[in-house]
């Protein structure tokens, strides 16, 4: 396949919003990524955006970007309750269209979307960036190396401590809020890349923290025969947790700390700059080695989220795969919808895939 990306004209991309995610993540990525422009953003603070980017226009409305003949991709960066609309106007508009996880707060807006943009022929796709944390990308290859033999129980943890809820839409009341909304879809969406779907699902979803009027504390259970798969996330945790915990019949793998991208951004650092996505804090693995176990460092693969929208460049260029489907994001969904009936009936509950 020819590679079109580097010569062919920018794409150019509108930025929906300009809050936490896409000051954070989404602009940053997007300027350095060749292939891309990013031309507009839309938010009701210019002086906001101009500070960190004077060359860039700004746009008071959504419409606006919808309406603009040389915008190729919106990029929706906006609260959850908005993405199911923005996302239907942007393809309506003829724009491929990427919505921020999760992608939508209901399986049956996510089908519709799929729906839409396969009968207007535009790519549909969930930014879902941490399939690009260096630990996880190293947790693949030690799973795929088939050291640990088959999994027996899987952990992934989001823990932290934040003990007075924040101003701001995540953490209020309402459609969408809450850390199971907030970072359920990162460890689902990872946990479903390498097992798959699982058979049931148990949750426990609570408010812990005394002021919280959201979500903020989840553990849940992915059932894969006899095997287990827990996604925990907190609010209320003070001593560090392993990000990653995996028990299989000839060893185990144990990573400690977050992937370093986020941070690095929060400082201003230039993604793909030298020494980018590197995580010092190795993994632990210890297999079974005749009588006894071995126990080694495992160095991380670094991260890197450019690759999404790298990915996202190519697959509109050149006609390459979509970095993460529509499809892969209304799965996070279905999990999410699944955990929300388990946990209000305090009961285990089938899953079922959707079949589109």
């Amino acid at each position: 396949m020819e590679d079109r990306s580097r010569s062919a004209k920018p794409l150019n991309v509108a930025l929906l919003g300009y809050g936490f995610a896409s000051k954070t993540f989404h602009a940053p990525l997007l300027v350095n990524v060749p292939g891309l422009r990013l031309s507009h953003i839309v938010s009701s603070d210019s002086a906001k955006v101009h500070k960190d980017y004077k060359d860039i226009a700004v746009l008071a409305r959504p419409e606006e970007a919808f309406a603009l003949p040389e915008v190729d991709i919106i990029v929706i960066a906006t609260p959850n309750v908005t993405h199911f609309d923005l996302a239907e106007k942007g393809l309506n508009a003829g724009k491929h269209v990427v919505v921020d996880k999760p992608f939508t707060n209901t399986v049956a807006d996510g089908m519709e979307l799929i729906r839409l943009a396969k009968s207007r022929g535009k790519l549909l796709s969930v930014f879902q960036s941490r399939r690009w944390d260096g630990d996880f990308l190293t947790l693949r290859k030690v799973l795929a190396d088939g050291t640990l033999g088959k999994v027996a129980l899987f952990e992934s943890h989001y823990d932290r401590y934040r003990p007075e809820p924040r101003q701001r839409w995540r953490e209020q009341a309402g459609p969408g809020s809450g850390i199971w909304f907030d970072l359920g879809p990162h460890i689902i969406d990872q946990t479903l890349q390498l097992f798959g779907p699982p058979e049931a699902i148990y949750a426990d979803l609570e408010m812990q923290r005394p002021l919280g009027q959201a979500i903020d504390y989840f553990h849940v259970i992915f059932h894969y025969g006899k095997s287990r798969a827990i996604l925990h996330g907190a609010s209320l945790v003070v001593a560090e947790s392993p990000r990653f915990i995996v028990h299989g019949a000839t060893g185990s793998y144990t990573k400690y700390g977050m992937d370093s991208q986020e941070e690095s951004l929060k400082r201003g650092d230039i993604p793909g700059s030298p020494g980018w996505g590197s995580d010092p804090t190795m993994g632990t693995l210890i297999v079974k080695k005749g009588d006894g176990f071995e126990t080694q460092r495992v160095p991380n693969i670094p991260g890197n989220y450019l690759g999404y929208y790298e990915g996202l460049r190519d697959a509109i260029v050149n006609g390459a795969p979509n970095p993460v489907t529509a499809e892969d994001g209304l799965e996070v969904i279905n999990v999410i919808e699944t955990a929300i009936k388990s946990s209000a009936a305090h009961a285990e509950m089938p899953f079922k895939p959707i079949k589109l």
